[in-house]
């Protein structure tokens, strides 16, 4: 028996389904069921070996459509034995999940994992217009292992203004950073837009994609009657599109008992550096709304476990639901803006689709990208809730060095280091109750489906803004269609008001 340890990823499989019929449709365990045998295919093994899985995790649906999803996806592969687990609700949980199964397989404790994510929310969105419900539940006695245990992305004070939708906050991110880059609003729509016009060229050539059309950064800056403002300066060609029925899934193991499998070398693919970090977790909380520690240390994590450079990744998928995503990650990864590679190998969260488990399908195409070129290397990175978990992994075929005798198979820094460091960084005082000045720290107007405007969203400090420390507030404006024209004008940022707590809420009006 081989007992060489180190983690590999042998097998990914996707699956895309544009079925018009719903009674014709999968339901989204038959999708991830699917992407399993096509992962099992693309790895060279028998189909019944899956019988000796040892652990499965499935990342949570965005809306979960049956009571275990690991125990029904555990029955279908006759692996009853398995240890059954499921991740909540993020982004970067399937990056999450290779990096920490790599680490439970480098030290002995899994020895046969499969990772699966899958969504069927087009499907059910077409049953609920016809007056029906989905109903995929399965017969299920327990509930699943939580890989992770679930937070709540907001406080009851941040939910009180909106800043909880994701169309909402994202936004006051993409604001802040604009401050940061010194950009007119002019200027930062069409840099917006020229940045996902490159996503929507690589999904247009992309079978997964669920709109592989390619568009201009003119088509997506601009509001149309088919792009409309959802949060500005977001319009709809900006936002992740979850409505979409997509499956992933990825086998790993260990190199020794790949071999045993019969899977063969140039099927392997290593997991050469990976990283974990969170930001201060509550919105409210961050120090910073146009900069990203947890980025940069997830990226240094991965990158200097790798022992490569960001300037030798052939490949990059860098988490894309909406444009302050990509470009703080890229910033923070040291990528120029004017780096000729393209920052995704699918097209992205608005063009590829992807709700909660999008990262899955990105694995699995980095996957298929680093065999069709062996020796390259490619990155992914993943985020989850408001740039709230960030993980990373940088894949390869080029094997990892045999480890000599006493030596670790395969072992990575403590990301809990850096996230002591993160945890510890200062950040501004809230005030739940706010009166007197104030300037706008970052901003956002929420827009109806009617394409008009209908709320304002503010971050703000109490005073005239020439303390860096004081004191932060959240806060609504009035609803004013002058005032929503001027936000979306004008630059917002720093602009002087008066903040009053008025009926249990803060209203802030701008001079």
């Amino acid at each position: 028996m081989d007992l060489d340890l180190t983690p590999v990823l042998i097998g990914a499989g996707q699956v895309t389904e544009k079925q018009d019929d719903v009674s014709l449709a999968s339901s989204p365990m038959d999708l991830m069921q699917q992407a399993v045998w096509r992962a099992v295919d693309s790895a060279g093994f028998d189909r019944a070996r899956m019988a000796d899985l040892d652990t499965i995790a499935v990342v949570k649906s965005l809306f979960e459509f049956t009571r275990n999803s690991p125990h029904t996806l555990a029955q279908r592969m006759g692996a009853n034995d398995a240890r059954q687990w499921i991740t909540p609700v993020g982004g970067n949980m399937p990056q999450y999940a290779v990096n920490r199964f790599a680490e439970d397989i480098a030290n002995g404790r899994a020895k046969f994992v499969l990772l699966a994510a899958t969504e069927a929310m087009a499907t059910g969105r077409k049953i609920v217009k016809a007056g029906g419900k989905p109903d995929w539940r399965e017969a299920a006695d327990t509930d699943p292992e939580s890989l992770v245990f679930e937070r709540e992305l907001c406080t009851p004070h941040e939910a009180l203004y909106d800043i909880w939708p994701a169309r909402f906050v994202y936004p006051m991110f993409e604001n802040a950073l604009r401050g940061r880059y010194g950009h007119s609003i002019e200027e930062h729509q069409l840099a917006m837009g020229k940045l996902f016009a490159r996503f929507s060229d690589v999904a247009a050539d992309n079978p997964h994609a669920w709109y592989p059309i390619r568009r201009t950064a003119e088509e997506i800056a601009r509001p149309s009657a088919q792009n409309r403002f959802v949060s500005w300066p977001y319009t709809k060609f900006m936002n992740a599109m979850n409505q979409v029925n997509q499956s992933a899934a990825v086998i790993m193991t260990s190199r020794g008992f790949a071999k045993e499998l019969g899977v063969a070398d140039d099927k392997m693919v290593y997991l050469h550096g990976c990283g974990d970090a969170n930001e201060l977790w509550h919105v409210s909380e961050r120090a910073d709304y146009a900069t990203s520690p947890a980025i940069r240390a997830m990226g240094r994590q991965a990158l200097e476990m790798a022992g490569r450079g960001v300037e030798e990744m052939d490949y990059i998928d860098i988490y894309a639901c909406f444009p302050v995503a990509v470009q703080m990650a890229r910033d923070e990864l040291g990528i120029a803006v004017d780096d000729p590679r393209p920052l995704t190998i699918t097209g992205g969260l608005p063009y590829h689709g992807g709700a909660n488990a999008y990262v899955m399908n990105a694995i699995a195409a980095m996957v298929d990208k680093v065999r069709g070129n062996p020796g390259t290397f490619g990155i992914v990175t993943a985020n989850g809730g408001y740039l709230t978990e960030h993980a990373a992994g940088i894949y390869s075929t080029e094997p990892s060095p045999i480890p000599k005798s006493g030596e670790a198979p395969w072992s990575r820094e403590d990301p809990g280091i850096d996230q002591a460091k993160i945890d510890a960084t200062p950040h501004p005082d809230l005030a739940e109750a706010a009166n007197g000045a104030g300037v706008i720290e970052t901003y956002t107007v929420g827009f109806g489906r009617d394409n008009q405007p209908n709320k304002g969203i503010v971050i703000g400090r109490l005073g005239d803004g020439s303390d860096p420390n004081a004191t932060r507030f959240l806060a609504n404006t009035p609803v004013d269609q002058d005032l929503f024209a001027a936000m979306t004008g004008e630059d917002f940022l720093g602009a002087p008001g008066k903040v009053s707590h008025q009926d249990g809420r803060n209203i802030f009006t701008p001079n």
